[in-house]
């Protein structure tokens, strides 16, 4: 139930963050084509919620291993680098889910970080009641 609740609160932090930024555009994808365009989009943010979850899950500790002295060398920033990397990779793998391009993809993760961060902190409110 867990991973459902932050599945939810990721796609929620998607919408916001591509209403936010310019370079971000949500729209329709090739699994739903439903009538309602919201639904369509949310579809869309549940689609690049999952693939994240999974890029950042198996992906993502690979490219830190092996990047590992250059995110040393720039005391962590890299790792900003290999973030806006996963966004870009989860651009080409959804459709309706498109980032202009590396700066928009790495304002993108901190963004998301952001809201994702925000929205979670209500649900550990809600748990601990």
């Amino acid at each position: 139930m867990n991973f459902i609740a932050r599945l939810l609160i990721s796609s929620f932090a998607v919408l916001i963050t591509a209403y936010f930024l310019d370079g971000v555009t949500i729209s329709n994808n090739q699994f739903y084509q439903g009538s309602s365009p919201e639904l369509n989009k949310f579809t869309t943010a549940l689609l690049v919620a999952a693939v994240l979850a999974f890029l950042n899950t198996i992906v993502k500790p690979i490219l830190t291993i092996l990047s590992l002295p250059i995110t040393f060398f720039t005391l962590g920033l890299f790792l900003l680098v290999i973030n806006a990397l996963i966004i870009l990779f989860a651009d080409r793998l959804v459709d309706g889910f498109h980032v202009d391009g590396f700066w928009t993809a790495l304002w993108f993760s901190l963004v998301l970080s952001l809201i994702t961060g925000f929205l979670e902190l209500f649900n550990k409110k809600k748990e601990d009641e």
